[in-house]
């Protein structure tokens, strides 16, 4: 039997409808489980496929059955009344719920002395207490189910060292790296509960993730809290791409392919399709002794300023 069929099982992404949260859904599907996705608004195309698998479904909002392809659920998951919603829906539709991955967050870069106090409690809704609350009604489902269940939280680096310009969204990443540890340990065995923590990422030709969740809205002002951290259906990475690099918030980081990959050990950022790959293992069999975990999809880190000389030394054959 392949670990890797989830064939019959039932898989939630939130903000799956571009960027990272579209491949994992798409990567999901292909394995074969039913697929539900959620965002704020609907989707305008359907997720992406990935290399090496059939073509991604169509996103549909109605209640037909699974096989009809990914299905979407208009939500916004910082509300506690929704994010309980979409667990329902998604046992209307399937039946059960074996999979969920908390993918949606991201956060609009602005210096912590300048952004309002309105933004910082969005971002730290949107990237904190949302997965909390998807993952409270996941677990009330999961644990009556015969095999349990397994929760995801897409993290980010910038939970695990100084995030300048991103102050709150970083604090909120290592909060919600430190809250799959205790819902692993409360929740135990009948449910997983697992995070990744993931690092730059490359952009994709598809609308993207953080194109929301890294509005435009001024820095410090309402709307930036409501229209640039409180998009719950962007992603945690990917955005609109000219041949650039994205970083794990969705926004463009300015930088030439050439300047990341001297700065990650593996010397290029992460494709979308690699990080739902990771989510397949951490969710199936393969990793069923595996919980309260945090597994790195960062390419082996970033290399500290003061060793650049080193860097330059050790990795000129290959970058």
């Amino acid at each position: 039997m392949d670990p890797l069929d989830f064939t019959g099982r039932a898989v939630v992404v939130t903000g799956g409808t571009r960027g990272i949260g579209a491949a994992i859904a798409a990567a999901f599907r292909a394995a074969g489980a039913d697929v539900l996705i959620c965002g704020r608004t609907p989707p305008t195309s359907s997720p992406v496929a990935l290399p090496g698998h059939r073509s991604a479904p169509s996103v549909s909002s109605s209640s037909a059955a699974a096989s009809s392809g990914v299905e979407f659920f208009q939500a916004d998951v910082r509300d506690p009344a929704q994010a309980a919603a979409l667990i329902e829906a998604a046992i209307d539709r399937f039946g059960r719920v074996d999979v969920v991955i908390n993918n949606a967050g991201g956060s609009p870069e602005v210096p912590a002395g300048e952004a309002s106090p309105r933004l910082h409690a969005k971002i730290i809704e949107l990237n904190l207490l949302a997965p909390l609350h998807v993952a409270q009604a996941a677990n009330a489902v999961m644990r009556d189910q015969d095999t349990g269940g397994v929760i995801l939280m897409i993290g980010s680096v910038s939970g695990t060292r100084p995030s300048p310009g991103t102050a709150a969204y970083g604090a909120a990443k290592a909060g919600l790296h430190h809250l799959a540890t205790s819902l692993a340990a409360e929740w135990a065995p009948r449910v997983r509960v697992n995070t990744l923590v993931v690092g730059p990422v490359e952009a994709s030709g598809s609308a993207g993730a953080g194109s929301a969740g890294a509005g435009s809205a001024g820095a410090g002002s309402a709307g930036a809290g409501s229209a640039g951290a409180g998009s719950a259906g962007a992603g945690s990475a990917v955005a609109p791409a000219r041949g650039g690099v994205h970083d794990d918030l969705g926004r463009r980081d300015g930088r030439a392919a050439s300047t990341v990959a001297r700065t990650v050990p593996m010397g290029r950022a992460a494709t979308a399709g690699e990080v739902a790959g990771a989510c397949l293992l951490l969710a199936s069999p393969l990793a069923g002794y595996i919980s309260g975990a945090s597994l790195a999809v960062h390419g082996g880190g970033e290399w500290p300023a003061y060793l650049a000389d080193l860097r330059d030394t050790a990795y000129r054959a290959e970058k």
